[in-house]
């Protein structure tokens, strides 16, 4: 990937060529922001203009062949290591991210700025929690400890390392911190306080902020045609996130799924209709764990909106027509009295369905106390 091709980021940019032309490249970096903000596509471009033949002081060539084969995803020396899933069906034997290469690739093409959740669902693993597995620690290993083929470094990307086996993290440690030379290690996180410790202090930080709004409506307006009013719309509720602004602009079914779901659950939790709740609920079990936490930090994010609302300051509130017209009526429920409480408890929701809670369990548990810090 080219350095032009990433959005914005002109700041994270300039420092990154400004090490490889320094010749200060440090052997693990974590290159960590929210999701959408460009921390996986600026691995992409880094680790291409490490190996370009005939780089420039502002980018790789993007012709030459090593460029041409990192574009692919299939430089024999630019390995990645991703969350996936433990075995296949009706297979006893364990996977490996080497067994799903070929998906890799083709989902990367698609879109670089794509999801765990995205990811997971294109590999047919939505009910899947996502992991990267000890034995990968064995593979990453061994294929480090080659020679290089046919470039100058040697990178293993690791994606979203959060959701690394502890035991697969403690394998790599002595690797991490003393690589063969000229190996690069690029981490690329979403949620760094979630690595252990020990891994997150072996590596230099580069913090990816969110997109500027100037350069997320410039690239709406570019590839997806969008009107420069709707353009900087979606920016703005998007915060920085291109991932988000795509959701956004697809008004995807998952989207319209999570507002109905949550309209619904605050309407019958305030009305203490309770068995319609759990007569739904059923629909809510269903969903798979990645699908039920994701509903539950868009409930999270409506909570917000709705308590900004409340609170008046409507310039900083972040929603659309439908989402927004039902915050604003919804709006006097979300107060100083119950805004605190309500948060905790689909938090607190959230990290249950996260270490394999019983999901009807959770959401009962969760739909009583809503109902009754509604009414607060």
């Amino acid at each position: 990937m080219l350095f032009q091709s990433v959005i914005g980021q002109t700041y994270i940019k300039q420092k990154l060529l400004q090490t490889v032309q320094d010749g200060r490249v440090s052997h693990a970096q974590l290159f960590w922001g929210t999701e959408g903000s460009g921390n996986l596509p600026l691995a992409l471009a880094y680790a291409q203009y490490l190996n370009c033949t005939r780089r420039t002081e502002t980018d790789s060539c993007g012709v030459c062949p090593s460029c041409n084969k990192v574009q692919k995803f299939i430089h024999p020396d630019l390995h990645f290591v991703f969350p996936i899933f433990n075995k296949k069906k009706n297979s006893s034997r364990e996977l490996y991210c080497d067994d799903l290469l070929p998906q890799w690739r083709s989902f990367m093409l698609q879109d670089p700025y794509a999801s765990l959740p995205l990811w997971l669902e294109y590999i047919a693993a939505e009910n899947a929690q996502g992991t990267i597995y000890a034995r990968e620690a064995d593979a990453i290993t061994r294929k480090l400890s080659l020679k290089a083929y046919e470039s100058e470094y040697k990178i293993m990307v690791i994606w979203l390392p959060e959701n690394m086996h502890p035991t697969a993290a403690n394998k790599l440690l002595k690797l991490v911190e003393e690589p063969p030379d000229k190996t690069v290690f690029l981490f690329v996180s979403e949620d760094p306080n979630r690595i252990i410790k020990t891994i997150l202090s072996r590596t230099m930080p580069v913090h990816i902020p969110p997109i500027d709004k100037q350069s997320l409506v410039a690239v709406l307006e570019q590839r997806n045609n969008l009107p420069a009013t709707e353009a900087a719309k979606v920016a703005h509720i998007a915060e920085g996130s291109y991932s988000q602004a795509l959701l956004l602009i697809q008004s995807t079914k998952e989207a319209k799924e999570f507002f109905e779901w949550f309209a619904f659950i605050m309407r019958n939790a305030y009305t203490a209709n309770f068995l319609e709740l759990l007569e739904w609920m059923e629909e809510l079990a269903k969903a798979g764990r990645e699908k039920q936490k994701n509903f539950l930090l868009y409930a999270q994010r409506m909570l917000r909106e709705s308590f900004m609302m409340n609170r008046g300051t409507d310039s900083i509130v972040y929603l659309m027509d439908e989402e927004s017209q039902f915050a604003r009526k919804f709006s006097p429920f979300v107060n100083e009295r119950n805004v605190e409480e309500l948060f905790r408890e689909f938090n607190l929701a959230e990290g249950h369905i996260a270490q394999n809670g019983n999901p009807k369990i959770v959401f009962t548990d969760m739909f009583l106390k809503i109902g009754k810090l509604l009414r607060k």
